[in-house]
């Protein structure tokens, strides 16, 4: 089932964290992810405002997620996002159900 992964970040070193950006497009396809949204403007429509980068990647399952970030190439990629930003990174799998969600409340 598809996974979704959002990644927020806070960036206080530009050029260190351009060695990560630089790095993650050809990690994310091997494991057939791929960018639907990647550091645009983001609007909030409700709640504090939201400044930070976001980015949205789609991926086919949530093993394909778990083997991206367990890659090799993109553990050593990380170091640089470490070393330049604070991050918030959620996955989600896609529900069948949307006509009728449980809002697990």
């Amino acid at each position: 089932m598809t996974a979704y992964v959002v990644s927020m970040m806070a960036i206080d070193d530009p050029d260190t964290y351009r060695k990560y950006t630089d790095r993650t497009p050809p990690i994310v396809a091997k494991y057939g992810g791929k960018f639907l949204a990647r550091g645009g403007a983001v609007t909030t429509l409700e709640g504090d405002p939201y400044q930070d980068r976001m980015v949205i990647l789609e991926f086919p399952s949530q093993q394909h997620v778990l083997d991206w970030l367990a890659d090799p190439d993109y553990q050593e990629a990380m170091i640089f996002r470490h070393a330049s930003s604070v991050a918030r990174i959620l996955m989600m799998e896609a529900d069948d159900n949307t006509l009728n969600p449980d809002p697990k409340l």
